[in-house]
């Protein structure tokens, strides 16, 4: 089985990355290698992590690596020192299904696959954001087929975004050219355009669990507008940098 190395970018995450690492811990089989890469937290986040580290079980080693900040720096830094021939991308607030590394497998064993990703549930201590996570979810096909309607017709086309866990063949990943570090945000739908090049893009059937914090702070109305504005003026080409203007940091 081809090994697998999981990516968590971070930054000021000592909230929700104990629980995020105790779902790793949890793994079975087991990831390869955690790489917990640090955009310089000023909490205790890393402290949280290194206590973590210390309880990993045999075969779940847990590295901590420091990185400037921005999110497809410190993605692409982790990718440069993963050991193994599958890269999971992981969001510090996303919690996974214990057979994840079986499912990275079984779906990059089917030819032509080059890259994956999960359904996304927004969820919080007191509910599921059934809304949100539906749209989220069509938007995996949407966005694809109405921003490059051949390649989602012809090619296996979809957009995927951090949310969903993407993972992918670490040869296609740098073929590609990796994570665009001038993106501050849409670096993951940006990622799926070019790798696609390489071969399809698969949505698995089954979910993770991503924190409704986003969702808490800004309000359902907002973040509902805010979603779909950012996904709508992606696909008509208006520029990352000028659409971070109206994602603000939430931490």
């Amino acid at each position: 089985m081809p090994q697998v190395s999981i990516i968590v970018p971070i930054l000021n995450e000592a909230a929700v990355i104990g629980r995020t690492l105790q779902c790793l811990k949890a793994l079975d089989p087991p990831a390869t290698e955690i790489l917990l890469v640090d955009g310089g937290s000023t909490d205790s986040t890393i402290e949280i992590a290194t206590a973590y580290a210390a309880t990993m079980p045999e075969g779940g080693k847990v590295t901590i690596l420091t990185a400037a900040r921005g999110r497809a720096v410190q993605m692409n830094d982790g990718a440069r020192v993963a050991t193994g021939e599958l890269l999971c991308f992981l969001h510090a607030d996303t919690v996974v299904p214990k057979d994840l590394i079986t499912l990275i497998n079984q779906t990059l064993a089917q030819p032509q696959v080059v890259c994956g990703g999960f359904i996304s549930l927004m969820k919080g201590a007191h509910a599921t954001r059934w809304g949100i996570s539906l749209q989220n979810y069509l938007k995996t096909y949407y966005g694809a087929l109405f921003s490059r309607p051949y390649l989602f017709l012809f090619k296996g086309f979809r957009v995927l975004f951090g949310d969903q866990a993407i993972f992918c063949q670490k040869q296609s990943f740098w073929d590609c050219g990796g994570f665009d570090t001038r993106l501050p945000i849409m670096e993951d739908a940006d990622l799926c355009l070019r790798i696609v090049k390489y071969g399809k893009i698969q949505l698995v059937n089954r979910t993770v669990q991503s924190s409704d914090r986003r969702l808490v702070k800004w309000g359902s109305l907002k973040a509902t507008i805010v979603y779909h504005s950012i996904g709508w003026l992606w696909i008509m080409g208006i520029p990352a940098t000028f659409l971070k203007r109206f994602y603000e940091d939430i931490r």
